[in-house]
């Protein structure tokens, strides 16, 4: 190969440090964010693990620093503007930088227009929306002056294929439209900006719903490629794109569904 072609951009993410928010599970359960801190960290970042209940969250950084791994853990309500602040503050404090941020949290309000409660819809855009602007809006200047860095938000397959859960599919569809906008504002400061859709993955908040054989079934065939996903496959997605293996890549909403989006649903 010519000496004149680049070098191979690498998926690794030593010396980096990520923000993981919705990164705990009770016990060793996992979720989307858990998976994705403990990707993360095995590609050689230090997280920061963030969640709602500081028990939950510790016990991911102590999954991390039992592989060998550098992490923390941090309690914080995203929703509101001065806690993610703070979460900012803590990963400066103690890295001194911050490179990469996984907004990983959601809530799935249920019901159609007429059935959803205000309550329900003020809630949906603050932990949906709201917590993603909150964390971005303090990350981003300590992102712009580390060099640039890269942030992945985690959509829904809802906002492309609503089900009875209007409020849920608004604010996952706003998720998208947010990722382009913040995209065009912060790649010029070298910040890149894309979103992960995720289908039908399973997770242990799922389980721990008692979803029976028949319906995991149902979901597995529901993929053209006849397989379940799980949350290691978001996990890896989010890898890719902050990593800079997807150094051109930005404003892009990346959907990872086994390919349930391409089909009809199946009555």
């Amino acid at each position: 190969m010519s000496a004149d072609w680049p070098d191979e951009p690498s998926d690794r993410l030593d010396g980096r440090v990520a923000i993981v928010t919705g990164a705990s599970a009770d016990g060793n359960g996992l979720t989307n964010g858990r998976a994705a801190a403990l990707v993360l960290a095995r590609a050689g970042a230090r997280v920061v693990c963030v969640g709602r209940r500081r028990e939950p969250a510790e016990r991911t950084a102590e999954l991390i620093r039992g592989e060998g791994g550098d992490a923390l853990a941090v309690a914080a309500d995203v929703g509101d503007d001065a806690a993610c602040a703070e979460v900012v503050r803590t990963a400066l404090d103690a890295y001194g930088r911050i490179d990469l941020l996984d907004n990983n949290v959601g809530v799935p309000h249920t019901g159609d227009v007429v059935a959803s409660s205000a309550e329900a819809w003020a809630d949906s855009w603050r932990t949906n929306v709201m917590a993603i602007v909150n964390l971005s809006r303090h990350a981003i200047p300590a992102m712009v002056a580390a060099g640039g860095g890269a942030i992945v938000n985690i959509g829904s397959l809802r906002a492309l294929r609503p089900r009875d859960e209007a409020p849920y599919a608004t604010t996952k569809g706003a998720v998208i439209s947010l990722t382009r906008s913040m995209a065009v504002s912060h790649g010029p400061d070298g910040v890149r900006v894309n979103c992960v859709v995720v289908g039908p993955v399973q997770t242990d908040a799922l389980l721990g719903r008692q979803m029976t054989h028949e319906q995991r079934e149902q979901r597995r065939a529901a993929s053209v490629l006849g397989v379940e996903g799980t949350s290691w496959d978001t996990a890896h997605a989010v890898r890719y794109l902050l990593s800079d293996r997807a150094r051109y890549v930005t404003g892009q909403a990346l959907v990872v569904d086994g390919g349930v989006s391409l089909t009809s649903p199946k009555r």
